[in-house]
């Protein structure tokens, strides 16, 4: 079973990541949130988490311990997947995670893509008595990303790609990418996305 992975980052995208490990490319699915923390690194160690299924073998990657271990909380609720969680987790850093659920926040759970009324209820029932909030909250760092100077075809591109690939429909991520663009148009990759995902 990985733990991690360390070396190079051969390719990266706000929804992967490849990592080089002694000649072989280690594909991991990563959140928003992760790819927020290793986009300017030449060289990343990335936790792991497997998903072994009979049709796949797919890799997930977390910059922290704090977001792989809300993401195997996560996918240990009903109705939770793999995906779904990393949804969860690119609309919401650890932190911000961990205050809903200890406030039972469902609505702001609700608004996120794939979670109905009855997913978020028992998201916050199942997970608030296993959340140690004071220790997650000093060690969980409020990620906030340095925007890009200009925002090009290109930044709207990979944004609108990630979106599809979370599984938002492309026509609804335009409009939510023209809102964000529109209100500033110099927003980066990482906050175009988040900002998206808030509207969706």
């Amino acid at each position: 079973m990985l733990d991690y992975v360390s070396g190079p980052l051969a390719r990266i995208s706000p929804t992967e990541a490849v990592v080089d490990v002694a000649g072989l490319g280690y594909l991991l699915n990563i959140s928003v949130n992760t790819y927020s923390a290793i986009s300017t690194l030449k060289e990343a160690k990335l936790l792991v988490h497997e998903v072994i299924r009979e049709d796949a073998h797919d890799l997930y990657g977390f910059f922290s311990e704090e977001e792989r271990t809300f993401f195997r909380m996560l996918i240990g609720v009903s109705g939770v997947g793999p995906n779904t969680a990393r949804v969860i987790l690119s609309s919401l850093n650890p932190a911000r995670l961990q205050m809903c659920i200890t406030a039972g926040d469902a609505n702001k759970l609700k608004s996120i893509k794939g979670i109905g009324l009855k997913t978020a209820q028992r998201i916050i029932i199942d997970l608030k008595d296993k959340i140690h909030a004071a220790e997650l909250a000093a060690l969980a760092a409020d990620e906030t990303a340095p925007a890009d100077t200009t925002a090009d075809s290109e930044t709207r591109s990979e944004a609108l790609a990630a979106l599809v690939i979370l599984g938002y429909q492309k026509a609804q991520a335009q409009k939510a990418l023209d809102k964000v663009f529109a209100a500033d148009p110099a927003c980066s990759l990482e906050n175009a996305i988040k900002r998206a995902l808030a509207l969706l």
